[in-house]
């Protein structure tokens, strides 16, 4: 693949370069500001881009923020973004447009290597990722909502599990159930947050968007 990394600290963006181009990927820009992040993205239209959320000047949420402008610029370029911290709102915000191709993950993440990798795979194959720290903090800020409400247990724990990326397939495999059941859930899912058949294409991001929202 060919990757853009935006991250201000030297030794992880120098880090990131390494595992990436040790794992087989193509390394187009490596860059430290928002800006520069934007550039590199509409300039190579990489496969997928790594980007810090906090990056100068005041290391708040500028990387998402050029995340979030170099979309505007070029729908759908897949983005997988990394923070200190969990910042639930961060990923809603990165899901907003419901076109996917996103992913939120703590930089604890990426010292899991194969856990990174498989990550930043599926962001650039069109999945939306988050990290299950996240979607632990979402469950549980979401729990009263009137819409969630209406889903049952098994339904909120495949919704969690769509959240974090999962496939149907692996759904079944986490939770040791059947594909065919996993399908008959996420049906439901659909029906229960108002997910019409012509959706069809998005309904998944809109689903975990669902989620995010409450």
């Amino acid at each position: 693949m060919r990757i853009v990394v935006a991250e201000d600290s030297v030794l992880l963006r120098e880090g990131l370069v390494r595992l990436l181009v040790e794992d087989g990927h193509e390394v187009v820009a490596a860059v430290d500001d928002g800006p520069s992040l934007v550039e590199a993205v509409l300039a190579h239209r990489p496969d997928v881009s790594i980007v810090d959320v906090r990056m100068p000047p005041t290391h708040r949420d500028e990387g998402l923020r050029a995340a979030i402008d170099a979309r505007s610029r070029l729908p759908g370029a897949p983005m997988l973004m990394l923070s200190q911290y969990v910042e639930a709102s961060y990923a809603g915000e990165l899901l907003a447009d419901g076109s996917g191709t996103v992913g939120y993950l703590l930089k604890d993440r990426v010292a899991r290597i194969e856990e990174f990798l498989d990550a930043l795979h599926r962001v650039a194959r069109g999945a939306t990722v988050l990290d299950p720290q996240v979607v632990a903090q979402l469950l549980a800020e979401r729990r009263r909502d009137s819409t969630l409400a209406a889903l049952t247990a098994r339904e909120r724990q495949i919704l969690a599990l769509m959240a974090e990326g999962c496939s149907n397939a692996a759904v079944a495999g986490r939770l040791g159930v059947s594909a065919s059941a996993v399908e008959k859930h996420i049906g439901n899912i659909f029906a229960k947050l108002g997910l019409l058949p012509d959706d069809a294409h998005h309904r998944r991001v809109l689903a975990v968007l669902s989620h995010l929202r409450g």
